[in-house]
């Protein structure tokens, strides 16, 4: 691990001059790099969702890895932590500073070079600031595709979406965002440059340093650049729509799908029949795909990457039939074109805000293993309900990879913030103790944060827990990457 070229010599240039810190980043990243005015400031303060606000002494915008390492070691120097943000996109308030005011925003979003696709290699060499639609574009170029996306993908950057280690609507097929990183490139704690950029099959040489800081969520490092895996493009799509009458038909189809159609099968994702009816009211231009009121509803994609597309079209209308044939499903329809296609999917994308249109609401992106999933939600809901009178409890989400937004809704009446900080903050214990006893997780996708920073303390595996605040303190003494994020050095609460 050695400092990129040239950020020994800036960063030693700018600490000779006795100046004020926001002096020092000023002549380091000059005007277009650094800013304390207020109104460029403010909007980077605040997490998308709204739950979160703190303070910053400024925005950084470094334009090269050299400079991140120049500015981290200048930090350093003068004990200023450092919140590292890539779109700002994320769900629980990892990349929002606090209230006190002593940190840097360090944004990625100058980063913005895709540096190289090698379309006979299937690799892309990006830094931390592409916009994943700006990459997926890209690839479309070369006839080939990043297999991940999300609703976000207009706003999230790599570097965030490995610093969370992303999930989205097709790691039923292909896996997080860790399984997309072939090699990375991180500024470390002390300004050092951990380059694993190349891509190599077979290496035994130790730990695997790229998987540690991948779902890190910048608390031990800041992600610069990646290599990341790109697969063949598809040649064909159908989405199918399937009404049923519980989660667990929903379960048995899915079983079902992996037999019948095998590596097609892309995505499978459920929503009851509140949430979509929550969507159409929404949307005004919205239309059920089915013609009847369902108590569950399945969405099932299937892809090709060669061949007749008229194969692909008759691989879905055996799905259906068979399933049909073995009483799995209630009713159901295939899109004919391109445009149904996305509008299923946007009934799908469209859940979340329609929700949060209803009213105040609870939102827990949780998982238990993949053949739990059902009996959960079936159990969880009227438990959630009987100890919460007036709330009602949905799940929505990846079925297929065990993982369901697990969301509840607020009484009718409910003053926003006021209910969540109250109520809502008890319904979260204990949906979250119960995931525990299912033997989940309380953050499948979107991270711990600084949301769930005090529950995974209080839940995670004491063992766990002690190596990665170990590993915390090796790497990041000072505790000043992203302080007060997904694991503290002191013990739950007592950071700001």
């Amino acid at each position: 691990m050695g400092c990129a070229g040239g950020a020994i010599s800036l960063w030693k240039l700018h600490m000779s001059e006795p100046d004020s810190f926001a002096d020092h980043v000023a002549r380091l990243l000059g005007p277009r790099g650094w800013t304390t005015d207020p109104e460029l400031v403010e909007p980077w303060l605040t997490d998308w969702r709204g739950r979160y606000s703190g303070h910053a002494i400024g925005l950084a915008s470094p334009a090269s890895t050299a400079e991140v390492s120049a500015l981290v070691r200048l930090c350093g120097a003068h004990g200023v932590p450092i919140v590292p943000q890539g779109g700002n996109s994320g769900m629980s308030g990892g990349a929002t500073p606090d209230r006190t005011g002593t940190a840097i925003i360090l944004s990625l979003r100058r980063m913005n070079a895709i540096r190289h696709i090698d379309a006979a290699g299937g690799e892309a060499l990006c830094e931390a600031g592409v916009i994943l639609q700006s990459l997926h574009e890209a690839a479309e170029a070369h006839r080939l595709r990043f297999p991940l996306t999300l609703g976000g993908k207009g706003s999230a950057t790599i570097g965030g979406l490995i610093a969370t280690n992303a999930g989205g609507t097709q790691v039923l097929r292909h896996g997080t965002m860790r399984a997309q990183v072939l090699g990375l490139e991180a500024v470390l704690a002390d300004g050092s440059v951990l380059n694993t950029l190349t891509p190599l099959k077979k290496d035994n040489r130790g730990f695997d340093l790229k998987q540690l800081l991948i779902g890190s969520e910048g608390t031990l490092g800041i992600v610069t650049a990646a290599t990341l895996r790109l697969l063949p493009e598809t040649t064909g799509r159908v989405v199918l729509w399937a009404g049923l009458a519980s989660l667990s038909d929903a379960r048995a189809l899915l079983l079902h799908a992996e037999r019948e159609v095998g590596a097609m099968l892309e995505g499978f994702e459920v929503m009851p029949r509140h949430s979509l009816e929550a969507v159409l009211d929404h949307l005004p231009d919205a239309r059920a795909p089915l013609g009847e009121p369902h108590a569950w509803h399945a969405l099932i994609e299937l892809v090709s990457t060669g061949g007749d597309a008229a194969l692909l079209q008759q691989a879905g209308e055996d799905l259906l039939a068979s399933a049909f044939e073995q009483g799995l499903v209630e009713d159901a329809t295939m899109s004919t074109n391109e445009t149904q296609a996305d509008q299923f999917w946007l009934l799908r994308d469209s859940v979340a805000p329609a929700e949060r249109a209803i009213g105040p609401a609870m939102q827990h992106d949780i998982s238990v293993p993949v053949d739990r999933m059902a009996a959960f939600v079936e159990a969880a809901v009227p438990a959630v309900e009987a100890r919460f009178p007036g709330c009602r409890a949905v799940g929505f989400g990846h079925l297929g990879d065990g993982n369901i937004h697990f969301h509840v809704l607020a009484p009718a009446g409910a003053v926003r913030h006021e209910w969540e900080e109250g109520e809502g903050k008890q319904i979260s214990l204990f949906v979250h103790d119960l995931v525990t006893e299912w033997h989940g997780s309380i953050s499948a996708e979107h991270g711990i944060g600084q949301m769930k920073r005090d529950e995974l303390a209080r839940l995670a595996d004491p063992v766990s827990l002690a190596v990665m605040r170990s590993v915390k303190a090796a790497l990041d003494p000072q505790e000043l990457l992203n302080p007060g994020k997904l694991v503290a050095l002191a013990p739950a609460g007592t950071n700001p």
